[in-house]
């Protein structure tokens, strides 16, 4: 097993674009690979270009006539109310020019990310232009297309029979890949998000929790709006330790939406950069707890692609190769090149001052809720260890 770790990119996967007032923006993909190699932390023999999927991966998830349905729509040949039936040219998923080819490059990225750990090319891999994880078997949602971690877990399990842990921190719910796999017991999937009474898609409440021979592979952290990092990081820590252990995976596959900070114009919580380090730091760990390293990592939301997404997209990597070099101020090169480009002026350092925000008032509430929402996740993995003590 190499100890390398890839980075697959292609500018080519910029061309997810569904407008240029969408919020989602693959831009901060460029902005994240250049901040990397302004840190020279970034090696060309490290990335790796994606592939494109074929139709019969896509259909590992996705109906036939769906994968039908959104060629046709790129072409601009799919009537307007059979594009709505597929959730088509809505306002979160506008359709636009070739847009199966350029969603099935992503679903391909992930793929091709799998494959390089799984062959033992590379310990870690990482591709940020995946993590569309709303996406249905028929049907585009919230800036999905198609949902390339759960073609790769259904791909991971086809080609090398794998058990998968998916671990999901953006800051919507990973709906689509939970209910890809809510009767399989071989995948189980973790997601810490906003609580759905607030934010799209208002699912991922605690007791989903996987059903029939899935039943208790499903687990929700739903954490109050205004969550800070303290107890963000608090149920993140101690739900993947604990569903590691119970779980025991051959491999996880992390989706990294950057979208649970302060600044992130969407959500509602009150995380900083604090959380960005912690998250790619235990997954790490966690890889090679039980998982001889095998860690593969996708992105997902993030809509504050200037100040938040390149951070926290590139201390992932950083993490993966260890390298030690996200402390301090970012680089100057990298700050020049952008800020004229920039709504907002960038941040000059890695992490965020200690007064980001004004307190939060009910800080004591929501930290009490998060723990509760924690034990009452974790209950069905407790409750069997003290069963087992008895």
């Amino acid at each position: 097993m190499s100890d390398s770790c890839a980075f697959v990119f292609s500018e080519q996967l910029l061309k997810y674009k569904f407008n240029n007032n969408h919020p989602f923006n693959q831009f901060r993909l460029q902005l994240t690979v250049d901040l990397l190699h302004k840190l020279q932390a970034l090696a060309p023999e490290q990335i790796i270009p994606p592939r494109t999927a074929a139709k019969e991966e896509l259909a590992l998830i996705h109906d036939k006539s769906y994968i039908e349905a959104v060629q046709q729509a790129g072409m601009g040949t799919l009537p307007s109310e059979i594009a709505e039936n597929y959730g088509l040219g809505t306002d979160d998923t506008p359709i636009f020019p070739n847009m199966h080819e350029a969603s099935s490059l992503l679903v391909g990225g992930t793929l091709t990310a799998v494959d390089a750990v799984m062959t033992g090319k590379a310990l870690h891999a990482l591709h940020l232009g995946g993590g569309l994880h709303h996406g249905f078997r028929g049907k585009a949602s919230g800036f999905c297309v198609y949902n390339d971690s759960s073609v790769a877990i259904k791909y991971l399990q086809e080609k090398y029979h794998a058990r998968v842990l998916y671990i999901d921190t953006d800051a919507h719910h990973g709906d689509g890949v939970q209910w890809s796999f809510y009767d399989d017991p071989n995948v189980c999937t973790l997601s810490i998000h906003e609580t759905g009474r607030y934010l799209f898609p208002g699912t991922g409440n605690i007791n989903e929790r996987g059903q029939g021979p899935g039943y208790g592979y499903s687990f929700n952290f739903p954490v109050d709006a205004f969550t800070e990092d303290e107890s963000w990081l608090d149920v993140y820590t101690q739900s993947v330790r604990e569903v590691a252990a119970f779980f025991k995976p051959d491999v996880i596959l992390t989706q990294n939406g950057a979208d649970s900070h302060y600044y992130d114009p969407l959500t509602h919580l009150s995380a900083t950069m604090k959380i960005y380090r912690e998250i790619p730091r235990l997954a790490h760990e966690i890889a090679h707890q039980y998982c001889n390293g095998k860690w593969i990592a996708v992105g997902g939301g993030g809509y504050d692609i200037w100040r938040v997404v390149p951070r926290a997209w590139a201390l992932i990597w950083l993490e993966m190769t260890e390298n030690s070099c996200g402390y301090g101020y970012l680089p100057d090169a990298w700050i020049k090149k952008w800020q004229k480009a920039s709504p907002v002026p960038l941040p000059m350092e890695w992490d965020d001052p200690a007064d980001l925000y004004e307190p939060i008032p009910r800080k004591a509430e929501i930290t009490e809720k998060n723990l509760l929402t924690l034990e009452k996740g974790l209950y069905p993995i407790r409750s069997q260890k003290s069963e087992k003590i008895k």
